[in-house]
């Protein structure tokens, strides 16, 4: 993530590459994203008013607009008139500029355990609309503009933007491996321990998973979690990347947030899609396409992720790379997570709708098996945890949970150079997961 802006001659080699690759890219057809588009029911005059004023209330007016080559528009809007500061607890919310300081990191052994693995892989996965070397300007923020099929792409208006409800309730165990049904399966890793816990790290590759319905998705997360899995009260903040065709109309991977503070029933939302997240930076788009990619067999581009708990203003803030401050969730929208997480999840999560009448097909991670390992696998590594003394601690032990092993797994190991670390993910449907 250090390196943003780039030579001129290298940015245009890069947007070339780009352009090439999107019209050569499996993933990128007109046909597909007619499909995530063509199923829309005819919507009421009263429907469509109602739309249009919430999409007036979430696309602020922007100071100048930038259009991405994959067909995102991402609008430039002043800091101070950005979606978050209409939450009602945010009303007289001053800004925070940046935390204090950022967590400690302590120091690391090296070894050339997998040395050989660590040398192909290439750092810091961006994002499509920067190919063309534009930004937003000072005092803005770059928000990816939302549409009308955006929002009819989602099952109502009430559920735009928002996670379904992966847990019942009424079934869910106090244990964070007794994972929810409701279609949604996870192959992740989890601490559990008694300490508090005041933010977590990792570094994930990204790829591309197929996606076979429009209404389901593929993801790659961290979850900072504190409250009852068996009630209403959960808090989560989460981050990572996703392709999701029934959120943005394609299946691009794309950075995201989430947070909820009751269990994903009302509150909260992904991205900038609901007042809450306050976004710092001019440089990052939230919800848009990262590119390039890893590929099979060949390079592997990670993304670095931290969210951690300012001691001072209490704000949970993410970060990206080793030093790029993204933006904050205020402490003021959280319950239990106003004072501290209990525990941590990473890995991955993805929505198997049965719509054919057996195990979707969408993939999870690089859609194959950990066992296959580097450059072919999905990977996280270097996990880490912030302490109470806002120090970044490596996690040694991790509990590893999948539902369905046939269908989605997760192998996790050790080493000096990449800490504690797992390879995750799946096909989905197989001779063995049906």
């Amino acid at each position: 993530m250090e390196a943003i802006v780039i030579a001129s001659k290298r940015s245009l080699l890069l947007f070339f590459i780009v352009i090439v690759s999107l019209f050569l890219s499996p993933n990128f057809t007109y046909v597909s994203a007619f499909n995530y588009t063509k199923r829309h029911r005819q919507v009421s005059s009263l429907r469509f008013e109602r739309i249009q004023k919430h999409l007036n209330m979430i696309n602020k007016p922007p100071v100048f607009t930038i259009q991405s080559p994959d067909g995102d528009v991402i609008d430039c809007v002043p800091k101070r008139k950005q979606p978050a500061l209409d939450h009602p607890l945010l009303k007289h919310h001053k800004i925070q500029k940046a935390p204090k300081r950022m967590p400690r990191m302590m120091g690391k052994e090296r070894s050339d355990d997998i040395k050989e693995d660590a040398a192909n892989v290439l750092e810091s996965a961006w994002q499509m609309w920067h190919v063309n070397g534009t930004r937003c300007p000072k005092g803005t923020v770059p928000i990816r503009r939302n549409t009308m099929n955006d929002v009819l792409r989602a099952k109502s208006l009430f559920d735009f933007g928002k996670k379904r409800r992966s847990i019942d309730l009424d079934r869910r165990s106090e244990k964070p491996d007794a994972l929810g049904t409701n279609g949604h399966e996870h192959a992740i890793a989890y601490t559990e321990t008694s300490s508090e816990i005041y933010g977590a790290k990792a570094t994930i590759n990204v790829w591309d998973p197929k996606i076979e319905e429009v209404n389901e998705f593929s993801l790659s997360q961290i979850w900072i979690l504190s409250g009852s899995f068996v009630g209403p009260d959960l808090n989560s903040i989460e981050a990572g990347w996703q392709v999701s065709p029934e959120l943005y109309g394609d299946n691009r991977p794309r950075l995201f947030t989430y947070w909820t503070s009751d269990s994903y029933q009302a509150t909260g939302c992904y991205n900038l899609l609901c007042s809450g997240f306050i976004q710092t930076n001019n440089k990052i788009a939230i919800g848009a396409a990262i590119s390039p990619l890893s590929s099979f067999k060949g390079n592997q581009f990670d993304i670095t992720i931290l969210i951690w708990k300012d001691p001072k203003a209490g704000n949970w803030w993410m970060g990206l790379g080793d030093n790029t401050l993204v933006g904050y969730w205020p402490a003021e929208l959280f319950t239990h997570l106003a004072d501290h997480a209990t525990t941590v999840e990473w890995g991955g999560e993805v929505v198997n709708t049965r719509a054919s009448g057996r195990h979707t097909t969408t993939q999870m991670g690089s859609g194959h098996f950990p066992d296959e390992g580097f450059g072919k696998a999905s990977y996280f590594r270097n996990l880490e945890i912030v302490d109470s003394d806002n120090s970044l601690v490596p996690v040694r032990d991790v509990k590893i949970v999948a539902e369905n092993i046939e269908c989605y797994d997760i192998k996790s190991s050790y080493s000096n150079e990449w800490g504690t670390y797992f390879y995750y993910g799946g096909p989905g449907f197989n001779a063995r997961c049906n």
